[in-house]
């Protein structure tokens, strides 16, 4: 799946840039703080297996609700 293949920094801006939300609405959908998405978005710090997985499940619903598409050619 696309989630895996882009790497971190560029999916975070992407998943956002697409729901039109900020990093606080980010975290606050996945339930972590607004420093926490900030430094994955600026490659920072890497998140937790449970918190990638969050992030990965938040997309997946978002992609299953027509929201987010991150099948390529998008850049």
């Amino acid at each position: 799946m696309a989630i895996d293949k882009q790497n971190l920094p560029e999916l975070v801006k992407e998943v956002r840039r697409q729901l039109g939300i900020s990093q606080e609405d980010l975290a606050r959908e996945l339930g972590i703080s607004f420093a926490t998405v900030n430094r994955w978005e600026n490659g920072k710090s890497k998140p937790s297996k449970l918190a990638r997985a969050q992030f990965d499940s938040y997309c997946v619903k978002m992609i299953r609700q027509g929201k987010l598409n991150l099948s390529g050619g998008k850049r």
